[in-house]
């Protein structure tokens, strides 16, 4: 009975029965050779970073919703509040008034409206370039702030009088003691406050954090 079954041969494991092994649990999910996984990339240090969706879509999301939102209220602004007395929201603390501002946000720099447009072109192409590398949430909604802010204001210096490039931005949010603005301003200084504080928290665009 012995020397049949050794004649026959009766497997009794898949290598035995010239099966292929099964994978072992740590080889389950692996990346082949000579493949990348989408999961991880490895940092010029050789330490992986995790890697996500890139956040463009949330950057732009924001700064078309910022765009819109300042495009609005300076339509509804020179249709209903130009050449008419201000509006008091807050008593004298806080009222809308129309006034064309050719300087920089804030009323400042009168004198350099081209070159503030220009500025405002520039960081626009840096924020899209940084788009190419954004993986972090709070990143994309501080650049998104200050993409549509810029574009807000861009679009006021080429369109409105007195000129191409030159044109005067529409500014209407005056509280007491202080410059009057509008919400692309607004969007610029929250978009740079949160990057600032990013900043301190030591969290890139890329979604790692360094520690000084």
């Amino acid at each position: 009975m012995a020397e049949a079954e050794r004649i026959i041969g009766t497997p009794d494991t898949p290598e035995a029965a010239g099966a292929e092994p099964e994978p072992s649990d740590e080889q389950v999910g692996k990346p082949a050779s000579g493949e990348s996984s989408d999961a991880d990339e490895p940092t010029a240090d050789g330490a992986e970073r995790p890697r996500g969706k890139r956040r463009i879509a949330v950057l732009f999301s924001v700064a078309a919703f910022a765009y819109a939102l300042d495009l609005v209220s300076k339509m509804i602004v020179v249709a209903k509040l130009e050449h008419h007395e201000p509006i008091e929201i807050i008593g004298d603390w806080l009222r809308f008034e129309a006034i064309r501002n050719a300087g920089a946000a804030f009323g400042f720099g009168e004198a350099f409206t081209v070159i503030f447009t220009v500025i405002a072109a520039a960081v626009i192409v840096v924020i899209a370039r940084l788009a190419r590398k954004l993986y972090s949430l709070p990143w994309a909604i501080a650049l998104g702030l200050l993409l549509g802010g810029a574009l807000g204001n861009l679009t006021d210096r080429i369109f409105r009088s007195p000129g191409v490039f030159e044109g005067a931005v529409v500014d209407f949010i005056a509280p007491k003691h202080f410059a009057v603005f509008n919400l692309a301003d607004s969007a610029i200084v929250c978009g740079g406050i949160l990057i600032v504080l990013l900043s301190f928290k030591g969290l890139d665009p890329d979604g790692t954090v360094h520690k000084d």
